[in-house]
Formats: structure tokens, C-alpha cells, sequence
């Protein structure tokens, strides 16, 4: 993709997610959920993204599998569409954030932005490394199911049968498709550090080492308030009888 490609589908990826999220507003909404409207909306918008950029990624490799042999130069005009998109959606939730939400509630995902924006740009701007970014882009596949159980819980569905389904397949899907996924992309960039320039090694390297670390304390909080606190309920109740 030329840069004007880019520049216009990551615009248009901007502006199409801020279409969903309009859209979003437009529909019928939980009265639990209506306490705090805008952070609904943004959850439901990110589980758009998720879902689309999670398929898409997979159909990235399913079409051209020879991406898979060569992560830094091989890539389809469809993968590197990918991720521009992406790029637009991180860039459209950024500004999101900064203008509705509190700096110490977003200041987190607003760093994780900062740091995938500025790895995606590099990839689709060389046109390298744009493979790299697609396997990046699995980590959504556990995305859907992470905003799917903001979502039941912003509903009030918390104790219900689907939520603790969704909880299970949701930290399956953490364990094979975030920490498993990122440990890979780690091995992958030091085994190939001499075929990765000084400046693309260091900011990928910098970015895998937060990623990482932002993600093991995610895994640590779902365990805690989906299963051990869960647990530790059960097991009072259980005295108490």
C-alpha cells in the first residue's frame, strides 16, 4: 500500500469507528449500563474492533500463509490494510479517552495506545514487519471475550450462567492468545535480532517488555475477581450451611 492507502484507510478506520459508537448511542441501552453511557458505548465499540480485527487476522494467514515463513518482508496488501485499520481504531479510542475519561482512570490504556500506534506506524510506513503486527493482532481474539464480560457485568449479568462461561473461555483465550502469543513475539525478535535494524529492535523490544508486563497484571486481576473471589464466596457460604 501506497501512503495515501494508508493515510486513508486509517482516517477512514477513525471515522468508522466513531460511526459505531454513534450508533451505539442510538440503541436500546441497560439501565445499569446508563449510569456511565459513555464508557458502555466504548466498550461496545471496542468489542467491534476486536471481533473484526480478530478474524481478520486469522483470514491474514489463512490466505497468504507464506507470511508466516517471513514476518518482515512478506505481507498482503489485505494484512497490511489490517493494520493500518487497527491503527485508526487505537487512534480514534485514544482521543476517545483523553476527552471523556479521567487521566488517572485511562492513563494505562492510553500509554498501551501510545505504544502500539507508535510499532504499527513503523510497520505500515516501512512496509515492514507488517506480518509481526498481524500475529500481534491475535491477542484480539481474547479481546472479544474481554469486552464481552465488561459488557454482562456493566448489565448487571455478572451472576449469571453465560458470564461465568464467557469468564472460562475468556482466560483460556488470555493464556493462548495474549501471554502465549506475546512470549512467541518475544522469541521471535531475539532470535532474529540480526536481521532487525538498532531502532526497529529497541522500540519493538521496549513495546514487547510493557506489553507484557501490562498484560501479566490484567491476567492477575480476571483471576482475582473471577475465580478466587468466586471461590473464596463459595467457600462462606459452605461455613455458614
Amino acid at each position: 500500500m501506497e501512503l495515501n492507502s494508508v493515510i486513508l484507510t486509517t482516517a477512514g478506520s477513525v471515522g468508522f469507528f466513531r460511526f459505531v459508537n454513534s450508533g451505539f448511542s442510538k440503541l436500546p441501552m441497560p439501565d445499569s449500563a446508563c449510569r456511565n453511557a459513555w464508557k458502555w458505548r466504548n466498550i461496545c465499540t471496542s468489542f467491534v474492533h476486536s471481533l473484526i480485527t480478530g478474524i481478520w487476522a486469522v483470514l491474514c494467514f489463512f490466505l497468504h500463509p507464506q507470511m508466516a515463513e517471513d514476518l518482515i518482508e512478506t505481507h498482503s496488501v489485505f494484512s497490511h490494510a489490517l493494520v493500518s485499520l487497527s491503527i485508526g481504531y487505537f487512534i480514534y479510542d485514544f482521543f476517545d479517552m483523553v476527552l471523556n475519561q479521567k487521566l488517572s482512570q485511562s492513563w494505562e490504556l492510553l500509554f498501551h495506545h501510545m505504544v502500539v500506534i507508535t510499532c504499527f506506524g513503523i510497520s505500515v510506513l516501512s512496509c515492514r514487519y507488517v506480518g509481526f503486527a498481524v500475529v500481534a493482532l491475535l491477542v484480539e481474539i481474547n479481546s472479544v471475550f474481554l469486552h464481552l464480560r465488561q459488557v454482562l457485568r456493566m448489565a448487571n449479568l455478572a451472576a449469571g450462567t453465560l458470564y461465568r462461561v464467557n469468564s472460562m473461555v475468556n482466560l483460556g483465550t488470555y493464556v493462548v492468545f495474549r501471554i502465549n502469543t506475546l512470549a512467541w513475539m518475544t522469541r521471535w525478535l531475539v532470535l532474529n535480532r540480526d536481521n532487525v535494524p538498532l531502532l526497529a529492535y529497541t522500540v519493538g523490544s521496549v513495546g514487547m517488555a510493557i506489553m507484557t508486563a501490562m498484560n501479566i497484571v490484567l491476567f492477575c486481576r480476571l483471576l482475582r475477581s473471577d475465580f478466587l473471589k468466586s471461590s473464596t464466596r463459595e467457600g462462606k457460604k459452605e461455613k455458614e450451611m
